[in-house]
């Protein structure tokens, strides 16, 4: 009786398996190509002081014409022992970080945002332009600094 019941088992698995259709994969859609652009890579430099007499270090990250990277200030230091037990001065910025959309042919605009904890937010409009070669960032107020990037 066992025996019986396993082959009907059996039997209708395999009755069930033959009888199940598979649906064909779906097809890929063709993928959209990625837009590019020439100014597309990793770009650094060291700025000029500016008026603030304190040159930023730029790494700067352009992917398919987005631009992402921040600028270090080097001179900048952290906490100091506070002997007078007077207010703290507030804090100086020393990394800014950068964001745009570059563009091939023509000035693009950035804007800079300070990376520290007060009550006001720092931020900056930076200018960009591509000479030749580099990348050329100016700072539209603020310290007035102007940086020549180059790919690396």
């Amino acid at each position: 009786m066992k025996q019986i019941l396993a082959f009907l088992f059996l039997l209708a698995g395999a009755a069930s398996a033959t009888a199940q259709t598979r649906a064909p994969a779906p097809q890929p859609a063709a993928a959209e190509p990625v837009p590019t652009s020439t100014l597309d890579g990793n770009w650094r430099g060291q700025s000029d002081g500016g008026s603030c007499k304190a040159p930023l270090d730029y790494v700067i990250r352009i992917e398919n014409g987005f631009v992402d990277g921040s600028a270090y200030d080097t001179t900048a230091h952290g906490p100091v022992p506070n002997l007078k037990k007077a207010p703290a001065p507030a804090p100086t910025p020393s990394l800014w970080q950068i964001h745009g959309v570059a563009r091939d042919n023509a000035p693009f605009n950035l804007i800079a945002v300070a990376s520290v904890k007060t009550d006001d937010r720092r931020s900056g409009k930076l200018t960009a332009r591509r000479e030749g070669d580099s990348l050329v960032i100016s700072e539209a107020g603020g310290c007035r600094r102007t940086v020549r990037l180059v790919r690396g």
